[in-house]
């Protein structure tokens, strides 16, 4: 299995945080946590499919994955190799016309979103190389063909930096009261460039906090009160949601 990561190039690094190169040579099945940012993938070899309520759907080779905050299932073909771009918290905006919210918890094929023979170009020519080096050029062309000349917006910036300082503990009221924004007004701007409403993105940053924590020597009831969970029923509730399996079950398999 190789899972090799890479860092873009200075016009992209205010947008994307870094691509992933995975491969892998045997069939499986394996559960993705919701992360704070869209992540686009191209099968260079191979294929993957998405399992929901028991359905296996087979995915296109290159597509987009919009914020969740619940966790996916995917299987993969064996001997199946990728691409990963992991976009920061507010990077997909600067490339697609489409307001992030609208992609909500979906899986979208890239050709929905970017010009199909713009597309079928990148996966010609990702077929065609041997190198991880020559694969995340030909991703990088891509990106910066679509990199839209936009302002970024920063009080939305300033939102996910305070967001990310409380762990993701912050109240939204506190939010538009350091801001200045109204709530209507703010969550809007921040489902168009984030993708998701200020609560539940909240709800991410906080979750991979206590994600971090597990790894610690700290008891479960202890993580459930330094995170501002109101009691630990909500906590096993939220942490099912997010990984499918309770704190207790998810600690044993660390």
């Amino acid at each position: 299995m190789k899972f090799d990561k890479h860092f873009p190039t200075d016009k992209l690094k205010d947008y994307i945080k870094y691509y992933v190169v995975s491969e892998m040579d045997v069939e499986s099945e394996y559960k993705v946590f919701p992360s704070s940012g869209f992540v686009m993938g191209f099968q260079y070899k191979g294929q993957i499919s998405s399992i929901k309520n028991k359905t296996i759907n087979r995915m296109t080779s290159a597509g987009v994955t919009g914020i969740s905050d619940r966790y996916k299932v995917f299987k993969n073909s064996n001997n199946i190799g990728t691409i990963l771009v992991y976009f920061s918290d507010i990077g997909f905006t600067h490339f697609s016309s489409h307001p992030a919210n609208e992609l909500f918890d979906l899986i979208i094929s890239l050709d929905d979103l970017f010009e199909k023979k713009k597309v079928n170009e990148v996966e010609e020519k990702l077929a065609a190389v041997s190198t991880d080096k020559q694969r995340i050029k030909i991703v990088e062309q891509f990106l910066l063909s679509e990199l839209k000349n936009i302002q970024t917006d920063k009080l939305i910036v300033e939102a996910v930096k305070l967001i990310y300082q409380s762990k993701g503990t912050i109240r939204i009221k506190e939010l538009n009261e350091k801001l200045f924004i109204s709530q209507s007004s703010f969550e809007k701007r921040f489902r168009k460039v984030v993708g998701t409403t200020p609560k539940k993105f909240a709800s991410i940053i906080r979750f991979n906090t206590v994600l971090d924590n597990l790894n610690e020597t700290k008891s479960l009831t202890e993580i459930c009160y330094e995170n501002n969970f109101f009691d630990q029923a909500h906590f096993i509730k939220a942490f099912k949601q997010f990984t499918g399996d309770t704190p207790e079950q998810f600690k044993r398999l660390l």
